[in-house]
């Protein structure tokens, strides 16, 4: 029982990873708040729970909102009597080029993802706070990290969590409130477009779809061990960490650093500039590939 007793609220976990995330935690003994936007499939969430002998209670809405980030840490703190941990999972996509994407779409997904993270995050660490402590999970992707084809309102969500991730590590040392961070690979209804993409390309050569653990992704239910690793206290010695896993590969990301740095004495001139970066070749813009 990795994470008995302790009192735990997942965003977004009436369906896909966040259901993964809130069965598994209950399942070991964990008390959840669960919350989504339809009420039906949050439902089956606390059904399954209910299934696994564990205790849920449900918070209906968007945590677009800040009335549903309140009712989430306050139903924890009524109902359970503290908040231990927030897994902020709760997220959208509205995917569309950047030329072709509308002020609308982009907004609506910054208001999930990442002022939903923020708020929650905030409303969570005063109550922590009060209590002596606590565990922040920003739950992210590789678009985050990486960029993604399409997404430049989701990838600039994830990336902003990754900031408010490093901030909050700043500013929450003193109240003992930790911080970090989650890139899961799995197999739902938000990445179903990369295996139909994956057939297509597929069935322009003939072969037939490829199996998502061969290209990468893993379910649900496996990826979700790493979550519950990552808020036992097994894993009390991280904090500003980001941990990626696809249920068989997991991996620690750094930091961004800088290199080819070049110091002087007196202001850089263009010609000083010029002779420092020459032969300097640029950084690769990282594709990770989570294949087996």
């Amino acid at each position: 029982m990795e994470v008995a007793g302790k009192r735990i609220v997942v965003t977004g976990s009436s369906r896909g990873l966040g259901r993964a995330f809130a069965i598994d935690l209950a399942k070991e003994g964990a008390e959840v708040v669960i919350n989504g936007t339809d009420e039906d499939a949050l439902g089956e969430t606390s059904a399954r729970i209910e299934a696994v002998g564990g205790t849920s209670v449900s918070v209906v809405g968007s945590v677009a909102r800040m009335s549903t980030c309140e009712a989430l840490v306050e139903t924890c703190v009524e109902a359970f009597g503290g908040i231990d941990v927030l897994i902020n999972n709760a997220g959208i996509v509205r995917d569309r080029t950047i030329v072709k994407m509308s002020a609308e779409e982009f907004d609506e997904v910054i208001a999930v993802n990442l002022r939903g993270a923020w708020a929650c995050t905030k409303l969570a660490a005063k109550r922590m706070s009060d209590a002596g402590g606590g565990h922040i999970v920003q739950i992210i992707s590789a678009s985050g990290l990486t960029g993604g084809f399409g997404q430049s309102n989701y990838a600039a969500s994830k990336a902003g969590m990754m900031g408010l991730l490093r901030t909050a590590v700043q500013e929450f040392g003193k109240i003992n409130v930790r911080c970090n961070a989650m890139w899961p690979v799995a197999q739902t209804d938000m990445t179903q477009v990369v295996f139909d993409r994956a057939a297509a390309q597929a069935r322009a050569r003939g072969e037939p779809p490829p199996d998502p653990q061969a290209i990468g992704f893993g379910a649900p239910e496996d990826v979700a061990t790493a979550l519950l690793w990552l808020v036992s206290d097994r894993a009390r010695h991280l904090n500003g960490q980001c941990l990626s896993c696809n249920g068989r590969k997991v991996a620690l990301w750094t930091h961004p650093s800088e290199f080819a740095i070049g110091t002087r004495d007196s202001a850089w001139t263009l010609d000083a500039l010029d002779t420092h970066f020459e032969g300097v070749a640029p950084a690769e813009i990282y594709q990770p590939r989570m294949r087996f």
